[in-house]
Protein backbone atom coordinates (compact mmCIF):
# COMPACT_ATOMS: atom_id res chain seq x y z
CA UNK A 1 0.00 0.00 0.00
CA UNK A 2 1.38 3.42 -0.94
CA UNK A 3 0.40 6.78 0.43
CA UNK A 4 0.99 10.09 -1.29
CA UNK A 5 1.34 13.00 1.07
CA UNK A 6 0.48 16.40 -0.34
CA UNK A 7 0.90 19.75 1.31
CA UNK A 8 -2.83 19.80 2.05
CA UNK A 9 -2.64 16.35 3.69
CA UNK A 10 0.30 17.40 5.85
CA UNK A 11 -1.60 20.51 6.93
CA UNK A 12 -4.73 18.48 7.72
CA UNK A 13 -2.70 16.08 9.85
CA UNK A 14 -1.02 18.92 11.68
CA UNK A 15 2.16 20.17 10.06
CA UNK A 16 3.69 20.64 13.49
CA UNK A 17 3.67 16.88 14.03
CA UNK A 18 3.83 15.50 10.49
CA UNK A 19 6.62 17.36 8.74
CA UNK A 20 9.33 16.70 6.15
CA UNK A 21 12.13 16.80 8.77
CA UNK A 22 10.91 13.75 10.70
CA UNK A 23 13.15 12.43 13.43
CA UNK A 24 14.61 9.01 12.74
CA UNK A 25 12.07 6.29 13.44
CA UNK A 26 11.37 6.39 17.16
CA UNK A 27 9.29 4.30 19.48
CA UNK A 28 7.41 5.67 22.47
CA UNK A 29 6.99 2.93 25.08
CA UNK A 30 4.45 3.96 27.71
CA UNK A 31 3.61 2.22 30.96
CA UNK A 32 0.47 3.36 32.79
CA UNK A 33 -0.52 2.10 36.23
CA UNK A 34 -4.16 2.26 37.23
CA UNK A 35 -4.27 1.93 41.02
CA UNK A 36 -6.66 -0.37 42.84
CA UNK A 37 -9.02 1.87 44.80
CA UNK A 38 -11.10 0.77 47.74
CA UNK A 39 -14.34 2.66 47.20
CA UNK A 40 -18.01 1.77 47.53
CA UNK A 41 -18.77 2.11 43.81
CA UNK A 42 -15.81 1.46 41.52
CA UNK A 43 -15.86 2.14 37.78
CA UNK A 44 -12.88 1.66 35.50
CA UNK A 45 -11.48 5.01 34.37
CA UNK A 46 -11.72 6.45 30.89
CA UNK A 47 -8.14 7.26 29.86
CA UNK A 48 -6.66 9.35 27.03
CA UNK A 49 -3.01 9.42 25.97
CA UNK A 50 -1.77 12.12 23.61
CA UNK A 51 1.30 14.06 22.51
CA UNK A 52 1.52 17.85 22.41
CA UNK A 53 4.22 19.76 20.56
CA UNK A 54 5.09 23.26 21.69
CA UNK A 55 2.95 25.52 19.53
CA UNK A 56 1.37 22.63 17.61
CA UNK A 57 -1.79 20.54 17.63
CA UNK A 58 -2.33 17.54 19.91
CA UNK A 59 -2.01 14.02 18.49
CA UNK A 60 -4.16 11.37 20.20
CA UNK A 61 -2.36 8.04 20.68
CA UNK A 62 -4.91 6.06 22.73
CA UNK A 63 -8.36 6.41 24.28
CA UNK A 64 -9.82 3.81 26.63
CA UNK A 65 -13.57 3.98 27.13
CA UNK A 66 -16.60 1.68 27.44
CA UNK A 67 -16.66 0.53 23.82
CA UNK A 68 -19.17 -2.27 24.51
CA UNK A 69 -22.18 -0.06 25.29
CA UNK A 70 -24.88 -0.37 22.66
CA UNK A 71 -25.37 2.44 20.13
CA UNK A 72 -21.84 3.65 20.92
CA UNK A 73 -23.15 5.27 24.13
CA UNK A 74 -19.75 5.01 25.82
CA UNK A 75 -18.66 8.03 23.79
CA UNK A 76 -21.14 10.20 25.72
CA UNK A 77 -18.76 10.43 28.69
CA UNK A 78 -15.55 11.00 26.72
CA UNK A 79 -15.96 14.74 27.28
CA UNK A 80 -15.27 14.03 30.98
CA UNK A 81 -11.62 13.57 29.98
CA UNK A 82 -11.67 17.34 29.82
CA UNK A 83 -8.17 18.41 28.82
CA UNK A 84 -7.95 15.77 26.07
CA UNK A 85 -11.47 16.59 24.88
CA UNK A 86 -10.51 20.25 24.41
CA UNK A 87 -7.13 19.41 22.85
CA UNK A 88 -8.32 16.92 20.21
CA UNK A 89 -11.13 14.62 21.34
CA UNK A 90 -14.08 16.70 20.21
CA UNK A 91 -12.88 16.56 16.59
CA UNK A 92 -12.56 12.76 16.48
CA UNK A 93 -15.04 10.12 15.33
CA UNK A 94 -15.46 6.99 17.45
CA UNK A 95 -14.49 4.25 17.48
CA UNK A 96 -11.16 5.28 15.92
CA UNK A 97 -9.18 2.38 14.46
CA UNK A 98 -5.83 1.88 16.17
CA UNK A 99 -6.60 4.47 18.84
CA UNK A 100 -9.65 3.44 20.88
CA UNK A 101 -9.94 0.45 23.17
CA UNK A 102 -11.80 -0.84 26.19
CA UNK A 103 -11.29 0.49 29.70
CA UNK A 104 -8.60 -1.32 31.70
CA UNK A 105 -8.67 -2.99 35.11
CA UNK A 106 -6.32 -1.87 37.89
CA UNK A 107 -2.73 -2.82 37.15
CA UNK A 108 0.12 -1.78 34.88
CA UNK A 109 -0.61 -1.50 31.17
CA UNK A 110 2.10 -1.21 28.51
CA UNK A 111 1.62 0.57 25.19
CA UNK A 112 4.01 1.15 22.31
CA UNK A 113 3.64 3.80 19.61
CA UNK A 114 5.61 4.75 16.49
CA UNK A 115 4.20 8.19 15.69
CA UNK A 116 5.72 10.32 12.96
CA UNK A 117 7.13 13.24 14.94
CA UNK A 118 9.46 16.00 13.80
CA UNK A 119 12.46 16.89 15.99
CA UNK A 120 11.45 19.19 18.83
CA UNK A 121 10.10 19.44 22.37
CA UNK A 122 6.97 17.46 23.23
CA UNK A 123 4.82 16.50 26.18
CA UNK A 124 3.17 13.10 26.57
CA UNK A 125 -0.08 13.63 28.47
CA UNK A 126 -2.12 10.93 30.22
CA UNK A 127 -5.52 11.88 31.62
CA UNK A 128 -7.96 9.68 33.52
CA UNK A 129 -11.55 10.34 34.59
CA UNK A 130 -13.74 7.94 36.52
CA UNK A 131 -17.49 7.89 37.05
CA UNK A 132 -18.27 8.57 40.72
CA UNK A 133 -14.58 9.34 41.08
CA UNK A 134 -12.03 11.95 40.23
CA UNK A 135 -9.90 13.17 37.36
CA UNK A 136 -6.18 13.29 37.03
CA UNK A 137 -3.65 14.46 34.47
CA UNK A 138 0.05 13.56 34.25
CA UNK A 139 2.51 15.32 31.92
CA UNK A 140 5.86 13.90 30.80
CA UNK A 141 8.08 16.28 28.78
CA UNK A 142 10.53 14.82 26.23
CA UNK A 143 12.62 15.92 23.25
CA UNK A 144 13.34 14.37 19.88
CA UNK A 145 15.59 13.07 18.49
CA UNK A 146 17.02 12.56 21.99
CA UNK A 147 15.95 9.27 23.63
CA UNK A 148 15.59 8.45 27.31
CA UNK A 149 13.11 7.68 30.05
CA UNK A 150 10.79 10.06 31.89
CA UNK A 151 8.67 9.14 34.92
CA UNK A 152 5.80 10.79 36.74
CA UNK A 153 3.15 9.64 39.15
CA UNK A 154 -0.44 10.51 39.82
CA UNK A 155 -1.95 10.83 43.29
CA UNK A 156 -5.35 9.12 42.94
CA UNK A 157 -6.74 8.04 39.55
CA UNK A 158 -3.32 7.31 38.01
CA UNK A 159 -0.31 5.60 39.51
CA UNK A 160 3.16 5.54 37.96
CA UNK A 161 3.44 6.62 34.33
CA UNK A 162 6.68 5.95 32.46
CA UNK A 163 7.72 7.01 28.96
CA UNK A 164 10.77 5.54 27.23
CA UNK A 165 11.78 7.08 23.92
CA UNK A 166 13.83 4.73 21.73
CA UNK A 167 15.43 5.51 18.38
Amino acid sequence: MQFRVTGLTATALGAGLFAPGMAAAQTLDVSITIPRLTVAEYHRPYVAVWVEKEGGPAKTLAVWYDVDLKNNEGTKWLRDIRQWWRASGRTMRFPAAGVTGATKAPGTHKLSFRPQLAPGNYTLVVEAAREVGGRELVRLPFSLPKGGTVRASGKSELGAVTLTVKR
